[in-house]
């Protein structure tokens, strides 16, 4: 889960003129980075071998 701070450090990092959709696609960016983050640092990764099998399920 992301902070509110670290929310409010990326959103100080964006230039001055946003549209709002600008600023949610960026804070979806910010949460699904952390997410992956927060995946990778408890195990729950696939390995190379598993990404190909998945992929192969997906692109039937």
């Amino acid at each position: 889960m992301i902070t509110k701070t670290q929310l409010i450090n990326s959103l100080d990092r964006l230039p001055e003129n946003l549209t709002i959709d600008q600023v949610v696609d960026h804070l979806i960016f910010v949460e699904k980075v952390q997410k992956g983050l927060d995946d990778s640092a408890n195990g729950r990764t696939n390995t190379k071998e598993e990404a190909k099998q998945k992929l192969k399920r997906w692109l039937k």
